[in-house]
């Protein structure tokens, strides 16, 4: 590093990549502006260190703000670094990691610094869905760098220095940071879902550096496959147990129990994260109704319903698999949709996103249902109808259009009030109901599921779809995109 010191930015830089990997560009770069006196000021790499290096032997462009130089505020030549980043690492189709500790614009250069924050934006919204992008908060991240932040595809947040706001908690109406630290990685993570993953500074770097290991380098080029040592074959024998904690279920299924949750704190009744098999990475969305903690102990419990924080959740998730590739595995454990007046005003629209995602999904797409697939939820949750190219499901499985009970209370109302013991004529009607029309069978019959499985043997199985499935080509109707 011929011109930066060994600031808190470039030793985040250091533990992040592979040892004596990194190469700094533009080290001698200052401020251009003479307003204000800035010139007079000392500005070294104008506040951010950017360079490129490896993790694990694979190339990674890295830019890490520097707070000790003008509170790592963004001028325009820092911007200009940012740029130049971004445009080598389209160039030569390598992720983009941004260490983010920045007071915001730098106000002595005012529209030199807004255009060249704009030149970012456009920067990362070329290299969207081309090349992965991380963005890791370990100070303040806020207004436009929010932005910034939320234009990534991941975003790492520090758990007690990092604050992440586009209106400081102090300056939005009737709130303040000891009332509602809405800057906070809790709320962050918690309630507005924009953050993936939370925790202290090596923490998170080590963090980035696993999902870099198993996300594709770009668009075209995967080198994220790794020799699985794991038997394909392995029986997962108490894999029934965790239809609830699907979690779990993936964790048992993946290569040596590796599961990397995405967004964990946030609309929790649905999974998304990445498992490995067979050496490959693979997207995984999933319905969960209870959640464990390491030591067996249930730690909270979900309405098996589809949410609007969940849709959206999932679909971000789908598209980003969908754009660099990425299989995707879907397990199924749903009734319906929530069914609140709050929830009332987005459900549609969220639930709509997610069927476009899986629909629109061109990867290879495996689903299996666990638990119950009730309604047009199901058909959300990458049913064959929408374009799963295999679906699977376990033997006590139910899948139609409701549950078999209520089904058999609105079709046979009037039998039902004129008989002497009418719970049990509903028992009566509802299982025959359920031969006929809700259980995996009677969906296997008609098609709609490819096999049923025992629960113990889904990791074969899926491992063997998704082999089956290796060169899977499927085209699109031409159009410049979809609007949903």
């Amino acid at each position: 590093m011929s011109n930066s010191t060994q600031t808190s930015a470039s030793n985040r830089i250091h533990t992040l990549l592979d040892e004596n990997s990194f190469v700094e560009v533009g080290s001698y770069v200052t401020a251009r502006s003479t307003d204000f006196n800035i010139s007079a000021k000392e500005t070294p790499a104008d506040g951010v260190v950017t360079g490129y290096g490896t993790i694990e032997g694979c190339l990674v462009y890295v830019y890490s703000q520097d707070a000790s130089v003008l509170g790592g505020s963004v001028g325009e030549m820092h911007a200009k670094k940012i740029t130049k980043l971004y445009n080598m690492a389209m160039k030569t189709g390598a992720p983009v990691i941004g260490l983010v500790d920045c007071a915001g614009l730098r106000l002595q250069e005012a529209t030199d610094a807004l255009n060249g924050f704009g030149e970012v934006y456009l920067s990362q919204t070329l290299a969207s869905g081309v090349i992965p992008q991380i963005t890791a908060v370990f100070g303040a991240c806020g207004g436009g760098m929010a932005v910034s932040a939320a234009m990534a595809d991941f975003t790492f947040m520090e758990s007690k220095s990092g604050k992440l706001f586009v209106n400081a908690p102090n300056a939005i109406a009737e709130n303040y940071v000891e009332k509602c630290n809405t800057a906070s990685a809790d709320f962050q993570s918690k309630e507005a879902g924009m953050v993936d993953f939370t925790g202290e500074e090596e923490e998170l770097l080590s963090k980035i550096r696993t999902l870099i290991s198993i996300l594709p380098a770009n668009n075209q080029d995967d080198l994220s496959y790794s020799e699985c040592k794991d038997d394909l074959n392995r029986v997962c024998s108490d894999l029934a147990n965790y239809v609830g904690d699907t979690a779990i279920a993936l964790t048992q299924i993946s290569d040596d129990q590796f599961f990397m949750e995405t967004k964990k704190d946030y609309a929790s009744s649905m999974v998304t994260g990445f498992i490995r098999l067979n050496g490959a990475t693979v997207g995984c969305v999933a319905n969960r109704t209870e959640a464990y903690d390491e030591s067996g102990v249930k730690t909270a419990g979900y309405e098996a319903l589809l949410t609007a924080d969940g849709c959206e959740k999932a679909a971000e998730f789908v598209n980003f698999c969908n754009a660099f590739d990425i299989p995707l595995l879907t397990l199924v454990n749903v009734r319906g949709y929530e069914a609140t007046k709050s929830a009332e005003k987005r459900i549609a629209k969220a639930s709509a996103k997610l069927t476009y995602a899986f629909a629109n999904a061109t990867v290879p797409k495996v689903t299996v249902v666990v638990g119950e697939a009730f309604g047009t939820a199901y058909l959300t949750m990458n049913s064959k109808s929408i374009g799963s190219d295999v679906v699977y499901a376990w033997e006590n499985a139910s899948i139609g259009m409701m549950d078999a009970a209520e089904a058999a209370k609105i079709m046979y109302a009037d039998e039902i009030a004129k008989a002497e013991d009418g719970k049990s004529l509903i028992n009566e009607k509802a299982e025959s109901y359920k031969l006929l029309q809700s259980s995996a069978v009677a969906a296997a019959k008609r098609g709609y599921v490819d096999d049923i499985i025992d629960a113990s043997e889904t990791r074969a199985r899926v491992a063997a779809a998704f082999e089956m499935l290796f060169t899977k080509n499927e085209d699109r109707p031409a159009k410049k995109h979809g609007t949903i």
